[in-house]
């Protein structure tokens, strides 16, 4: 099942070569790595570019997305002084979705073994993903061995009922098609496909977070994505398709002002939170379809920061109502890691800590060596979790789905089941 025909995904192998590609709503990025050692990578090669076509993570155009895809690869191509083949994509369109399975099998006093873990994984097909939905990840998130939840293995075991929980994340088939066939344009195959929320967590939480319980949240242009790691395993994602443009837009219809002025005054002057100083800062807005310079408004700075906070603060209610309807909130504990390019703005750690109530740290992918400085931010934490995917070990933290481990070990048989039965 998946994007590769059938084939089973390559293992890349020590001074191979991995590509990531994150097509977002307002930058399409590419990073090519060789692999150095098991789970590990160094970036040889970044490719950036403004993104056209795509709105919200999904594309709209066609031909603008594979101009910029193309642009992006090319970039990252001439760096690393390698033509790429297969890549990996995230998704972040087609509104991603979780869904929980629950299963319990009969294990009459016996040991638990391969065939009884399968049998289990087979009743978990009780909930149907519609027609219009396609797999992307199954994630096998915990046993129960008569009841005691939170076993990582269960073979060799003696029980009387064998319980599984799988993570299972679909994504509309629609929108999914369209990215495939925009980068099969660009002469690229897809290796296979992460959501961005897993991605992202992948490439800036650290081990302890993933395991007592830890939110990631990354603001993107067009979307912000929400992920609940517990025991080391993502076990909720979630998808608000407004971002940093939203806020772009708002300054330049409320200052009425180009896009690309309100842009150039948010990074170099927008501020999360009020200050004190933000009355006696004055800011030179040129007005939209003014040809001579002379025509710009002055406005202060206060002006500013109030049309920009309104927005995040709508963005962080949103995270924060999803997580509180979705239950998985408390698993996360207090803990929220804050990543993406919109998170840069100063005083968003302060006013996500107001709303959501929470402890909140920024992260920014620390697991890939290589990283320009100016490439190693939070923007590019999708793009780095998108190597580490295809880097890590296996069992680190095992994901079964068209993208299935390798077929050894009880994850691996895992991973091949589904992909065939599901």
């Amino acid at each position: 099942m998946g994007f590769n025909g059938g084939k089973k995904p390559k293992r890349p192998t020590r001074g191979g070569f991995v590509a990531a590609l994150d097509v977002g709503s307002t930058k399409v990025c590419c990073l090519i790595a060789r692999v150095e050692d098991a789970g590990a990578a160094r970036v040889v090669g970044v490719g950036h570019q403004l993104a056209a076509g795509v709105r919200a993570g999904t594309i709209i155009d066609m031909e603008a997305a594979e101009t910029s895809i193309g642009a992006a690869v090319h970039a990252a191509e001439q760096m690393a002084g390698e033509t790429i083949r297969d890549v990996l994509v995230n998704i972040s369109g087609g509104y991603p979705t979780s869904h929980a399975f629950n299963a319990e099998v009969s294990v009459p006093g016996q040991e638990v073994t391969d065939s009884d873990v399968r049998r289990a994984l087979a009743h978990a097909r009780a909930l149907q993903v519609g027609a219009d939905q396609q797999l992307i990840h199954a994630i096998p998130v915990g046993f129960a061995v008569d009841g005691n939840r939170g076993i990582r293995d269960p073979r060799g075991m003696y029980a009387d009922r064998l319980g599984v929980q799988v993570h299972v994340i679909t994504a509309s088939a629609g929108a999914m098609r369209n990215l495939q066939t925009c980068v099969a344009r660009c002469h690229l195959d897809i290796e296979s496909m992460v959501v961005s929320p897993y991605a992202s967590g992948l490439a800036c939480l650290v081990e302890d977070e993933m395991e007592l319980g830890v939110a990631c949240i990354d603001m993107g242009g067009g979307t912000t994505t929400i992920s609940v790691f517990f025991e080391g395993q993502m076990v909720w994602t979630d998808c608000i398709p407004v971002g940093g443009s939203h806020v772009t837009n708002d300054i330049a219809r409320g200052l009425t002002t180009a896009v690309v002025h309100a842009e150039r005054m948010k990074t170099l002057y927008g501020s999360a939170m009020a200050s004190a100083a933000d009355e006696r800062e004055m800011i030179d807005v040129p007005q939209v379809g003014e040809e001579e310079r002379g025509q710009t408004n002055q406005v202060p700075k206060s002006l500013l920061v109030r049309i920009i906070q309104p927005r995040l603060e709508e963005i962080f209610e949103l995270v924060r109502s999803r997580l509180e309807q979705s239950g998985f909130g408390k698993l996360a504990g207090r803990r929220v890691v804050l990543t993406g390019g919109a998170s840069q703005l100063p005083g968003t750690r302060e006013l996500a800590q107001l709303i959501l109530d929470k402890q909140v740290r920024m992260g920014r992918p620390t697991r890939i060596a290589g990283l320009p400085e100016a490439n190693g931010g939070p923007a590019f934490s999708t793009a780095a979790g998108l190597l580490i995917h295809s880097v890590r070990h296996p069992t680190e933290l095992p994901v079964a789905g068209h993208e299935a481990v390798s077929a050894s070990g009880l994850w691996g048989r895992v991973g091949l089941w589904l992909r065939e039965n599901l």
